[in-house]
């Protein structure tokens, strides 16, 4: 297992539709292992293969008690909306904001093996679901901001050092399990992002 490096909000890949996984076997096995290791290790309630830099369609997840993983997943969202939930992002560290998300939805996909599997949730786990399944297709929680949360996003994206913020998280990373990731881990986020809202963007 290994803790993976995390793509920030700038690399092609957070901006490329992800390939359907057509191959299983070792390869993909490991890939999904060490995403969820990397996704426990920085407290994320989600992570996207696009997140690591593999553009594959696959998600890992936990939250509370629900965890796993779905490939190739498909949604079905239910036409109600949340009330609104700030989700922060491992690939725009430091940035949260209230993203629009369905109230249910139901994710369908397959497994290591092949098999079928159909998620129903509801809440935190269905913005869970989206947030994720929006990695895999180019998107990130941002593109779904509008008014002036749209407008503080883009400036605090704009205004932001992600070469730095990566550079220090590099650092203190490789001195604790010789590795690194790119985003900082935030303890009761959405996602694994920081919960600041606005500003620096830090």
């Amino acid at each position: 297992m290994a803790i993976l490096s995390i793509r920030i909000i700038g690399d092609p890949v957070l901006r490329t539709v992800a390939d359907p996984v057509l191959e299983f076997g070792p390869e993909l096995a490991k890939l999904v292992q060490d995403m969820m290791e990397t996704m426990d290790d920085v407290d994320g309630a989600g992570l996207a293969a696009p997140q690591v830099g593999v553009s594959k369609r696959v998600f890992t997840y936990r939250i509370g008690a629900d965890h796993g993983h779905v490939i190739n997943p498909v949604l079905i969202n239910s036409p109600e909306q949340q009330p609104p939930g700030v989700e922060g992002c491992l690939s725009v560290p430091g940035l949260g904001f209230p993203a629009p998300r369905a109230l249910r939805t139901t994710v369908s996909g397959v497994n290591l093996n092949g098999e079928t599997i159909e998620v129903e949730a509801e809440g935190l786990l269905a913005r869970c679901f989206q947030h994720e399944t929006d990695h895999l297709n180019g998107k990130l929680f941002v593109d779904r901001l509008d008014g002036e949360d749209r407008k503080a996003a883009l400036r605090a994206i704009r205004n932001a050092s992600y070469g730095e913020v990566t550079e220090k998280t590099t650092a203190k990373r490789a001195r604790s399990v010789g590795s690194s990731f790119g985003g900082t881990g935030h303890a009761g986020s959405a996602f694994g992002g920081g919960s600041v809202r606005g500003g620096s963007g830090r």
